[in-house]
């Protein structure tokens, strides 16, 4: 039975194999996915770590953005594509943010964003917040910072080239598995879309804050769990051993939500699998603005 009461997600199935942490984004009236193209999908020309933007109606690639990156994400303002990573030194993560820019999707400048020390930084999520821009960083140390990893922390700029980190404080949430992924603001209230454990399943939530601090949680919880619909194969291009394993593998983890307006309505992706390394990008959509999604989580305003 359809919960009217909440806002209304339509799962359209699964894209990729292998594919995670994507963005989808609107440039110059086009959708695109910014990608993080790891070492183990099929598709990387490289054998290195890198990020991509991927035309979602025909497939078109950029060439390859931010080598030897992870967790590429993507913003866009104006007639400019931002494009985020984080730095590998560290194997899975690393202590740096770098942002690539192009008007053009071929020629890139790069520069740094964030450069901590003794963090462990993972997925990025950059939105604006009135006249200033706000990153969401996810991070596993310092363990006085994390303490149970993963947890959100958070970086403002006016200009997207110098940023300030907002105090230890600002944070969610350090008591338990609360992995953020999706930043977004309106109406003076920060949301951030993540992923908690619960009951041996991974669900994406939301939580939505004024100050970074202090925090509510929607009482129309869990945005995302597995459903049958995330097996929906939707890529003609899948392989019998692909379809095969869409229809079989382990789902308990419903993560990496990113979302972009386009046209009225929501192009969504997330990701399903095990959330052991076993994991498939799916599509869906919501019907309606962004403000609408948002709001809507929140039902008593």
């Amino acid at each position: 039975m359809i919960d009217l009461s909440r806002p209304l997600i339509e799962r359209l199935g699964t894209i990729e194999c292998d594919l995670v942490e994507c963005t989808p984004v609107v440039f110059n009236d086009r959708v695109y996915r910014a990608e993080w193209v790891r070492t183990a999908y099929k598709g990387n020309r490289l054998g290195r770590d890198y990020g991509r933007l991927i035309d979602h109606e025909s497939g078109w690639e950029t060439e390859p953005i931010g080598v030897d990156h992870l967790f590429h994400s993507a913003f866009v303002e104006g007639d400019t594509v931002y494009v985020l990573g984080t730095s590998n030194e560290a194997g899975w993560n690393g202590a740096r943010v770098n942002i690539f820019a192009s008007t053009d999707l071929q020629h890139w400048e790069e520069w740094n964003a964030l450069d901590l020390d003794g963090f462990s930084i993972c997925n990025t999520s950059l939105c604006k917040a009135g006249d200033r821009y706000a990153l969401m960083f996810e991070i596993s140390r310092p363990e006085e910072q994390t303490g149970v990893p993963f947890t959100a922390r958070f970086a403002f700029s006016d200009d997207l080239r110098h940023w300030e980190v907002t105090p230890p404080e600002c944070n969610y949430e350090k008591d338990r598995y609360t992995a953020p992924h999706c930043l977004r603001w309106l109406d003076g209230w920060f949301y951030d879309f993540y992923l908690e454990l619960f009951e041996e399943e991974y669900e994406t939530r939301v939580v939505r804050s004024r100050d970074l601090i202090h925090w509510d949680a929607s009482p129309l919880n869990p945005v995302m769990r597995s459903a049958p619909e995330d097996r929906i194969p939707r890529n003609p291009s899948f392989t019998p051993e692909e379809l095969h394993r869409i229809a079989t593998a382990v789902d308990a983890n419903n993560s990496d939500i990113d979302f972009c307006e386009y046209h009225g309505r929501l192009v969504i992706t997330y990701s399903w699998g095990n959330q052991g390394g076993t994991e498939h990008l799916a599509e869906a959509v919501y019907h309606g603005t962004l403000a609408q999604f948002l709001r809507g989580w929140y039902p008593e305003g």
